[in-house]
């Protein structure tokens, strides 16, 4: 059953109609999910399991590390729905759900998995490093002791306060042992600095260079625009974790006693907010890209914690209608629970993205998303009206284009659907770490089709349903090139993504295929993307950097959910197009097209199953062309091609279909000269690859 918020108010919230009551509404909802599992008042939060494969507990593990696992779900299963449990505290603190009072029942389970020889222990950093012998060992318990530290300062008078000074004492040395102790180098930093700050605030001796260097460590991972690199990639790390975390440490800690550093982490918070909101639709969706993706709309935590900042910037109704329209993004859905808990999935349950450090409870995760429920009653982000920031302002058919070069980002606001397409740069993954590929190297993520795994994670079956014949067999990947060396056979992917920005409107990067450190680089099959948005989507004029042939190439377009879909295919003189026309998992209409120009040989498509994160069923249409000569000849260098989309079942016009009037090669043929690319709007394009080779960044 999905969420019916009882309380609303459009004149308030004209776009979604919720209100801090709903929001509370909203949490008792998913708390009720969860109690109804929780048989007993002495059970931890520990959910049914549905995956057994891919998460945590792994049933593979030696037994003592299976036991280390069990004791972190319990604790990942209480800290995380403390996320949602504890501002509902805050405002209700005699909440009763599923018979169960809440403050006792996790008063009692805090205590006793902080308690050593209690049944419910969830181990001391001590505990466990001494029974693995291993003397620098990370845990997922450190993850969560900031979950909990969070909720118990949001609750503070309702639980925390509510201790004997020994009872205090027993959790504060079960939190030192995580604060004090080895962390992961990159946003679990964050994780002991809130940890030592708690306790500090509590007045627990610490070790101040600890935090220090902690601190110093997370000041570096900036990356400019607002984003932090996180170990290595870009991602919703830098929003749910740094830009939701610094805030409070700032607020516990570093305002008094590092104020300078505090300073200019405030600043990062502003330079992202100046975009942030951008990076949401204009429903307010949440984008599907980055690993962890399971945790959905937790990436609204950061609008909510900006506001703990002396001097936050981000226009509060705007803030709010993206917090409330990501929140409506998931609890609208009928998929998005399986007996009351959120699935493993970004919708429905979805194997392809779900990552070994995760277990059945860690979705809990999105509970940050409650963090505004901090936020008191008379703050603007509750009274203020709700707006729509750029979207109230974009023409139907414009766009808004946003380059963000420190974390190579590039998005776009469409005017024409409503959508927010992220391209993304500076990308590297193991050739073989192919759902990798899928989070971070996709060519584009759309916030209305969120990314396709490809079957069985490695190619596409043959197929019957082709629209000519000639793609028959052939391996495809949404949103993807896929290359295969006919001369061996072997498939090949891209898993490095270079970035170089923006030119002339035009976006450049280069993948390359199985990117291998201990090769040379002019040894790899190559592509030099250059890209720039239109009405409804992307055009494409890419080229291929080949050092062998004969290769055969797919592109495909963004996976489209199949519960009944029309398909047609038109073609014009020097293009052909493939239109797909159907509805989404919730009955929404939607449509997409592929349009291909030059270099292309035809268009197919592909039926899937179990791939999409919308729908059981999916299509795939994709671009293929053969690389026969060694060298030579116009197409084998330049790629032309469009995917568009519609959410609604209204025609896509002649000039929206079919939008390029001409395309001039200045060398006659496009083996080293720029193209110009004429569009029937007037505007022209000029791609042009000249000293782009210097400025490709990692």
């Amino acid at each position: 059953m999905i969420f019916q918020p009882k309380t609303s108010d459009y004149v308030l919230s004209p776009y979604t109609g919720l209100t801090r009551e709903s929001f509370i509404e909203a949490a008792e909802y998913l708390l009720e999910g969860i109690f109804c599992h929780v048989a007993h008042f002495e059970d931890p939060v520990v959910m049914p399991r549905k995956e057994t494969k891919i998460t945590y507990p792994h049933l593979d593990a030696p037994k003592s590390w299976q036991a280390v696992e069990r004791m972190a779900e319990r604790f990942e299963g209480l800290a995380r729905s403390f996320f949602i449990a504890a501002p509902l505290l805050h405002e209700k603190p005699s909440s009763t759900l599923c018979g169960y009072p809440l403050a006792a029942y996790y008063k009692s389970q805090i205590l006793r998995s902080c308690t050593k020889g209690d049944a419910l222990f969830v181990g001391s950093y001590e505990t466990l490093r001494e029974g693995s012998g291993d003397s620098y060992h990370t845990y997922q318990q450190t993850v969560e002791t900031a979950a909990l530290v969070i909720g118990l300062w949001e609750c503070r008078e309702v639980i925390w306060e509510t201790y004997t000074r020994a009872e205090k004492d027993v959790i504060a040395a079960f939190l030192s042992s995580y604060a004090h102790g080895a962390t992961v180098p990159q946003n679990w930093r964050l994780f002991n600095m809130l940890d030592l700050a708690f306790l500090h605030r509590e007045g627990y001796p610490i070790d101040e260079e600890i935090m220090a260097d902690h601190a110093q460590a997370i000041f570096h991972y900036y990356a400019g625009d607002g984003w932090y690199r996180d170990g290595q990639s870009f991602d919703y790390y830098s929003c749910w974790a740094f830009q939701t975390y610094v805030p409070i440490w700032n607020l516990w800690y570093g305002y008094e006693h590092m104020p300078g550093m505090a300073e200019k982490l405030e600043e990062r918070s502003r330079k992202l907010m100046e975009t942030y909101p951008d990076f949401f639709d204009r429903d307010g969706f949440t984008n599907m890209w980055g690993r962890s993706c399971i945790y959905r709309n937790a990436s609204t935590s950061a609008f909510a914690a900006h506001f703990f900042l002396k001097n936050p910037c981000v226009d509060p109704g705007l803030a709010r209608r993206i917090c409330s329209g990501s929140l409506l993004q998931f609890l609208k859905r009928e998929d998005f629970l399986s007996d009351g808990i959120p699935n493993l999935g970004f919708y429905r349950q979805f194997a392809p993205l779900i990552q070994g450090y995760s277990c059945a409870e860690s979705p809990f995760w999105l509970g940050k998303a409650f963090l505004c429920l901090h936020l008191p009653k008379d703050h603007p982000f509750w009274t203020e009206k709700e707006n729509n920031g750029v979207w109230e302002k974009l023409p139907s058919g414009g766009v808004k284009e946003t380059v963000l070069n420190g974390p190579a980002l590039c998005f776009s606001n469409h005017g024409a659907n409503g959508a927010t397409i992220l391209r993304t740069g500076k990308v590297l993954k193991a050739p073989e770490d192919i759902a990798g590929m899928w989070n971070y190297a996709k060519l584009a993520y759309h916030t209305q089709y969120p990314w396709e795994a490809c079957n069985h994670g490695i190619q596409a079956a043959p197929t019957e349903d082709t629209v000519d014949g000639k793609g028959k067999g052939l391996f495809a990947e949404a949103m993807q090139y896929v290359l295969r060396d006919d001369s061996t056979g072997e498939v090949l992917r891209c898993n490095a993504t270079f970035w170089c920005g923006v030119k002339g409107g035009v976006l450049y990067r280069r993948q390359f295929f199985h990117y291998d450190l201990s090769r040379e680089m002019h040894w790899m099959q190559a592509i030099t993307l250059a890209d720039f948005p239109v009405a409804c989507g992307l055009i494409r004029v890419d080229r291929l950097k080949l050092y062998k042939r004969p290769i055969t190439l797919t592109l495909g377009a963004y996976g489209f959910p199949d519960n009944g879909t029309e398909l047609t295919m038109e073609e014009r003189e020097n293009a052909k197009a493939i239109i797909l026309k159907g509805r989404d998992f919730c009955g929404r209409e939607k449509q997409l097209a592929m349009t291909v120009y030059d270099g292309w040989n035809t268009l197919a498509y592909e039926n899937r199953e179990g791939t999409n994160p919308d729908s059981e069923r999916s299509i795939v249409v994709y671009a293929w062309t053969e690389q026969k000569k060694q060298y030579g000849g116009k197409e084998a260098y330049v790629l032309i091609s469009q995917v568009i989309t519609k959410e609604s079942h209204e025609n896509f016009l002649e000039e929206e279909l079919f939008p390029i009037e001409k395309v001039e090669y200045e060398d006659g043929h496009g083996a080293w000269g720029a193209v110009d690319i004429y569009l029937k709007s007037g505007d022209r394009k000029r791609i042009s690859c000249e000293e782009m080779e210097g400025n490709f960044s990692l």
